[in-house]
């Protein structure tokens, strides 16, 4: 297949990369230049070090080149970033091939999933061409090879065995999902528990108190997933618990680091610039508060993080506030 790839960070890069192992041709875009030279040049990717493109991935700042006779399009760029991408998209064709998504979020101020956003700027009329790609997977990781599963979804049946076929190889298993919506959640809000995770390890608190985090933080996300008609099993599995699992315990996870460093002492904006990516659970918290309140669902773990990263509260306060909430009989 002929691949256009939109984003040239980590995990587009190694993306990028499994594709064109299996002998596609991927044409890779991104905005900056500088990057794309380096990896025309055969340089190290920036975040993956040791790393260079395969020969059959190119780079290219011309987004009309990067789709030209595409038969698929994958994107990797942030959730902020999503809507301008397809804006633009839409300017130069209107894609008939499927489009996979990889990104993690909730957009804000309108609240809607990602597939929701790249059906409302191309049409109602693309959402047969729509998946995901999603579960507990880094890039340093699936790019030297390690095992790793993940889901692959969309929202028909044929496309969403297409994509699971399309990405899988020996050491990366793509598991079929039907229930997109779930899925998109599930990646979504998996995101601000781990920056919860992250606060309590910069706190020093405890495998017990992250074991507590991970365990009401997916019940919150089942919690919110539920009241959006979502299926509680796909919460259950690799999309919500596994992914779940890989973000929240360890520091490699870039919003568990975020977490980290708030709790260090650091403030969001220094934090992001330590890290020198986008933190996707800082910026999803927004939304995801804004719609646990028009469905009046509880999530105190997801208002914790929204106050301690806009409203400065300290993190021991917030810990503390969590503590003396009322018991109530744990039900998942």
């Amino acid at each position: 297949m002929k691949i256009c790839y939109l984003g040239a960070g980590a995990w587009g890069f190694c993306l990028a990369s499994l594709l064109a192992s299996k002998g596609n041709t991927v044409v890779s875009w991104t905005k900056n230049r500088v990057l794309a030279g380096q990896l025309n040049n055969n340089q190290e990717h920036p975040h993956l070090s040791g790393h260079r493109r395969h020969q059959n991935n190119r780079f290219t700042t011309d987004l009309a080149e990067a789709l030209e006779d595409a038969d698929l399009i994958i994107e990797a760029v942030t959730t902020a970033g999503l809507r301008p991408v397809f804006e633009s998209v839409k300017q130069i064709t209107q894609p008939t091939c499927p489009i996979v998504i990889t990104s993690k979020g909730i957009e804000q101020n309108t609240g809607l999933i990602l597939p929701e956003i790249i059906m409302e700027i191309l049409g109602e009329g693309v959402r047969s061409q729509i998946g995901i790609l999603s579960g507990p997977s880094y890039a340093i990781e699936v790019i030297k090879g390690l095992p790793t599963s993940v889901v692959g979804t969309a929202f028909d049946y044929q496309n969403m065995l297409f994509i699971c076929e399309s990405f899988t190889t020996q050491s990366f298993r793509v598991y079929p999902n039907s229930d997109i919506n779930g899925v998109a959640y599930g990646g979504a809000l998996k995101n601000i528990i781990a920056v919860a995770c992250g606060i309590s390890e910069g706190l020093g608190l405890g495998y017990s108190s992250k074991a507590a985090l991970m365990t009401r933080g997916l019940h919150e996300i089942r919690k919110l997933a539920l009241a959006k008609e979502c299926r509680g099993d796909t919460i259950s599995g690799l999309a919500g618990m596994g992914d779940v699992c890989l973000t929240c315990g360890s520091l490699i996870s870039r919003n568990s680091r975020f977490g980290y460093l708030l709790a260090q002492g650091m403030t969001p904006k220094e934090a992001e610039k330590e890290i020198e990516m986008v933190v996707e659970g800082a910026y999803t918290c927004i939304s995801a508060l804004q719609i646990s309140k028009q469905l009046a669902v509880s999530m105190p773990i997801t208002e914790m993080v929204y106050k301690i990263i806009y409203e400065n509260l300290s993190p021991a306060e917030a810990v503390k506030w969590l503590m003396q909430r009322t018991i109530k009989e744990e039900h998942l």
